[in-house]
């Protein structure tokens, strides 16, 4: 087992899409293959050192779930997995997607959410990321004048989504000193 499990939730797919280009750009060696969370349980996560959890934010600021009209369950679902989880001593770096032209005050505010459980479970969080280049007016997703991990924003600005994940992925290998 590598050191780094991936797990996402998604509704479209663009979500798994990101999920799998980290993990390529990490390599085998150092990340599993992403999991969907719908798919996953606590005893997943609580397997791996360092967590990268990813989730897009839909309508209002929801994390997807059935109540968001997702096909299928997911981060919804999950959180009440989260009561039983200790993440202390284990770091989790977040990324989240988000429109930040047709919901510029909630932008991905879902991402703030999976931030602030993980935080109440212990865990470290790694790999904020600069609001240099977005254009909204709030988001639950900003701690300290950073987001809390990496934000993409493939309706508005996909052109710079591969570049933002590729220097991401540096970022936290050298956070992480792996």
């Amino acid at each position: 087992m590598a050191q780094i499990g991936i797990f996402f939730g998604s509704d479209t797919g663009s979500t798994r899409k990101v999920a799998k280009q980290l993990q390529k750009l990490l390599g085998d060696d150092l990340a599993d293959k992403p999991v969907n969370i719908n798919r996953a349980d606590a005893a997943a996560l609580a397997a791996y050192d360092i967590l990268i959890l990813g989730t897009p934010t839909l309508g209002d600021g929801q994390l997807p779930g059935l109540s968001a009209d997702c096909q299928e369950e997911s981060w919804e679902e999950f959180m009440p997995n989260f009561d039983e989880l200790d993440l202390a001593g284990k770091k989790v770096a977040l990324f989240g997607l988000g429109d930040q032209v047709s919901y510029a005050d909630e932008f991905v505010d879902a991402l703030g959410e999976l931030y602030d459980v993980v935080v109440e479970c212990g865990a470290e969080v790694v790999g904020s990321w600069p609001l240099d280049g977005y254009d909204f007016n709030q988001s639950a997703a900003v701690v300290d004048d950073r987001f809390v991990g990496l934000v993409l924003d493939k309706d508005n600005q996909a052109s710079l989504t591969d570049d933002r994940v590729a220097t991401w992925v540096a970022q936290l290998k050298a956070e992480l000193a792996l």
